[in-house]
């Protein structure tokens, strides 16, 4: 359990950002804590770059990580010291153990980032790179920012990092991707070298690496643009997948915001919840499919759409719908229809979410509409046609209309 309550008129926590240059690159306040600690908290990395230093008990990061948190706060109040590397609040152990100690409690001393390193050693002006962690998480993750001309810092968990990045890369059309991996930044091991992703053949990498990525996209590379409503043969689905101009304005009715999380039921092939997710990194979707083969469907379009964190529920609502999370918004496709459902998405929405509902069968059509008399809410319809061939002349191909309810919850 999280406790920030701070501990009355006492900083007991300092967090040092340490360097691969390790005590020279510490000012002399840093130096000064460090050996006077009686306890000093870090990694075997972080123990080893300070070691000159250290003269208190050194307690090693345990496995899982919750039984060093919970052997840091037993000193609750007495002087303690946790080594980390870097700025210690970007992706680092400071954004973790804030969620325990307060700010009144700590004091801290940061070091220059992997990513402030590797900027100024390229030239490259920070605020105009995109910086992502990949340490400890999928390399999916990299996917949406995967556009032409753009620069990317990212940081690896190990020396494999940098080949598994340049396999995606080749594999999704951005083969001529210049990468250059650096190595051990601020160090006297300290290295930089460059290849494009479809020539990438660099070894003895160390697991201690920052890759920068100069994004070029070949014919037919995989870039996913930052509009709503993205093509649709972007996914993989059996036809069950909401229509691109119908989820671009459902995504409009949604209205995603900041930290908000999405329940998709009949998520089909979890369209609407991964261009939910792609709006913002903060957003959260659970989507709910009761076809295990479409169930594994969405999984593979998310990890493929850069959002393999999105939640996957194989099941029936409303029944599996128990349990789950109070959502922000919820938006009702497929299944909609079942009996149950509409009035268990209505009691489960948070006041003030919005619940969207998209019908094509007059069966659901019929449902919305009663559920407006009921409740209120708007209710539009939408009728899209396309052009196709009739013969050897063009003519429009009207697609089916949809009725659309969007109620918000007062």
């Amino acid at each position: 359990m999280s406790d920030v309550s701070p501990a009355p008129g006492q900083r007991w926590l300092t967090i040092i950002g340490i360097g691969e240059d390790g005590p020279e690159g510490l000012g002399e306040e840093a130096r000064r804590l460090i050996a006077t600690a009686p306890a000093v908290f870090g990694g075997a990395r972080h123990h080893a770059l300070a070691a000159s230093l250290i003269t208190g008990e050194r307690l090693y990061w345990q496995s899982p990580f919750g039984r060093s948190v919970d052997a840091l706060l037993q000193r609750r109040g007495t002087p303690v010291v946790v080594l980390a590397s870097g700025d210690p609040f970007l992706y680092g152990v400071g954004a973790t153990l804030s969620r325990h100690v307060a700010a009144e409690e700590m004091h801290t001393i940061p070091a220059p980032s992997a990513f402030s390193l590797a900027a100024s050693r390229l030239g490259w002006p920070l605020q105009d790179v995109t910086t992502i962690s990949l340490h400890g998480r999928p390399i999916d993750l990299i996917r949406p920012h995967l556009h032409p001309g753009r620069r990317i810092l990212a940081l690896t968990s190990d020396e494999k990092g940098p080949g598994e990045l340049t396999t995606l890369l080749a594999a999704t059309g951005f083969g001529q991707s210049r990468l250059t991996v650096l190595e051990t930044l601020g160090g006297v091991r300290e290295r930089r070298r460059s290849a494009t992703a479809a020539d990438f053949d660099l070894a003895d990498i160390d697991s201690l690496n920052v890759c920068a990525l100069e994004i070029a996209a070949g014919e037919g590379a995989r870039i996913l643009p930052f509009a709503a409503g993205l093509e649709d043969e972007l996914f993989e689905h059996d036809g069950q997948i909401t229509k691109r101009e119908i989820r671009a304005v459902t995504l409009s009715a949604l209205a995603p915001c900041h930290g908000q999380l999405l329940w998709d039921i009949g998520a089909g092939s979890g369209s609407i919840g991964i261009e939910w997710m792609l709006a913002d990194p903060s957003l959260k979707t659970i989507a709910i499919e009761q076809s295990p083969e479409r169930a594994a469907r969405v999984a593979r379009n998310a990890s493929a759409f850069g959002v393999p964190h999105l939640a996957v529920i194989e099941g029936t609502a409303p029944g599996a719908l128990a349990g789950l999370p109070e959502p922000d918004a919820i938006f009702l496709g497929g299944g909609g229809s079942e009996p149950g459902v509409i009035d268990a998405a209505i009691a489960a929405l948070k006041r003030g979410g919005r619940l969207v509902a998209n019908a094509v069968t007059l069966e659901m059509e019929a449902m919305l509409l009663s559920e407006q008399a009921k409740h209120g809410g708007s209710l539009t319809r939408f009728d899209i046609s396309r052009a196709g061939p009739v013969g050897s002349m063009s003519g429009w191909r009207p697609a089916m209309p949809v009725t659309q309810w969007r109620w918000i919850k007062g």
